[in-house]
């Protein structure tokens, strides 16, 4: 009998599971149950892409493609973001095809971190840029932000948090799950402590086009910043692509040769398909993404509407599909008002911990979701609340 818990490495032991994939495989066992707790589009992919990946399965379009993927794909890529920042990416060595932006951030990590390397995380964020970090040998640092600078990462912060050891940072904006965006000025600030560093940076960018007031700011467009910055972003969110498994990364050739060395022996390319796929988005999708922007737009503003006329203080997030409200003083942390909203009203939320300890406190909502799923949502968890 083998013994299993000496045989498996002590770094993938000590990461948790998703604390967001707890709750969504509990409820997924429950009848009744409205769930929104996963940041996933519920509108379709638009009939273009589909229609460019049946063709290319219809044409046997089934290959491998190069490493960095299909030459086509990368010039849109490369196009895609000169239209957006005026910023000038070569296809063949800066732009690479990821499976999603999780591969591309994983990659990232690990052709930058070395053991003992710290990497500066902002929080509340994503639930994978700290384990990624200790599965790569490094030590992740959390940068607590919070409701009264509207979780944006202060200069403050960051300048107390950099030691020799420092290595990474990583900007998670818009912020999942605050709904957080940066201005240009406030992007600034940050670079400014980073000047004169030897400091690399992970934008993760996967929200960009959903930003409701003012035009995202890349962080690689601020002077001194291209060079040390890898800028994530992908398909999933943009075009309702999730399960094509596609995105990008982008950077200096002297970072992106590496990072492909780590996508070529673990992954080889992204799906055939999907990148077919993702050359039609590019191409003709514009206004199916405004659309789906302002659907959301919407939702945004309704659930922030109710969340406060039901007596839940809330953020107005400016950025991504997400809220995250308080919840009231009632003596529950936030996995167990969830779990108690689970299971008296049949309404799934992420608890504000799975992102950090200082989400602790909140909980995250998606209005990734119809109008009328909100709204029973919303019914329910008034109902709840007066329970408390």
């Amino acid at each position: 009998m083998l013994d299993y818990d000496s045989l498996l490495s002590e770094r993938v032991k000590v990461v948790k599971p998703s604390g967001i994939r707890k709750f969504f495989d509990y409820a997924a066992t429950m009848q009744d149950v409205i769930s929104l707790g996963v940041g996933e589009p519920d509108f379709e992919t638009p009939w273009q892409i589909r229609r460019a990946g049946i063709q290319s399965l219809e044409k046997g379009k089934t290959f491998y493609t190069s490493n960095w993927g299909l030459a086509d794909l990368r010039r849109e890529i490369a196009g895609l973001v000169q239209r957006r920042y005026g910023l000038s990416y070569s296809p063949d060595k800066e732009v690479l095809v990821t499976v999603g932006g999780s591969e591309g951030i994983d990659n990232a990590i690990r052709a930058i971190v070395s053991i003992g390397d710290e990497v500066l995380i902002p929080e509340p964020s994503f639930v994978c840029y700290t384990p990624l970090t200790i599965m790569a040998g490094g030590v992740p640092v959390p940068l607590p932000t919070y409701e009264k600078d509207q979780f944006k990462l202060t200069p403050e912060t960051l300048r107390a948090a950099i030691t020799p050891k420092t290595k990474l940072l990583i900007l998670p904006y818009p912020n999942n799950p605050t709904g957080a965006i940066m201005t240009r000025d406030e992007l600034e600030a940050i670079a400014a402590v980073l000047r004169n560093t030897n400091i690399a940076v992970i934008s993760d960018e996967i929200y960009c086009s959903l930003t409701y007031e003012d035009r995202h700011v890349c962080f690689a467009e601020l002077p001194g910043m291209r060079e040390r910055t890898i800028v994530i972003d992908g398909f999933s969110k943009s075009y309702a692509m999730t399960g094509w498994r596609l995105g990008w990364a982008l950077g200096p050739r002297e970072l992106m040769t590496q990072i492909c060395k780590l996508h070529q022996f673990g992954i080889m390319c992204a799906p055939t398909t999907a990148q077919f796929a993702g050359i039609e988005a590019i191409r003709s999708c514009d206004e199916e993404v405004t659309h789906m922007r302002k659907q959301y737009d919407i939702r945004r503003r309704f659930l922030v509407s109710e969340l406060r006329d039901i007596g839940m203080s809330c953020f107005e997030p400016k950025g991504a599909f997400y809220v995250f409200p308080h919840i009231p003083d009632c003596g529950l942390t936030s996995e167990e008002f969830c779990s108690r909203l689970l299971l008296e009203q049949r309404v799934a939320v992420v608890p504000g911990s799975a992102f950090g300890e200082s989400g602790e406190g909140h909980v995250r909502i998606s209005y990734s979701y119809s109008m009328s799923h909100l709204r029973e949502a919303c019914h329910r968890l008034r109902a709840f609340l007066k329970t408390l």
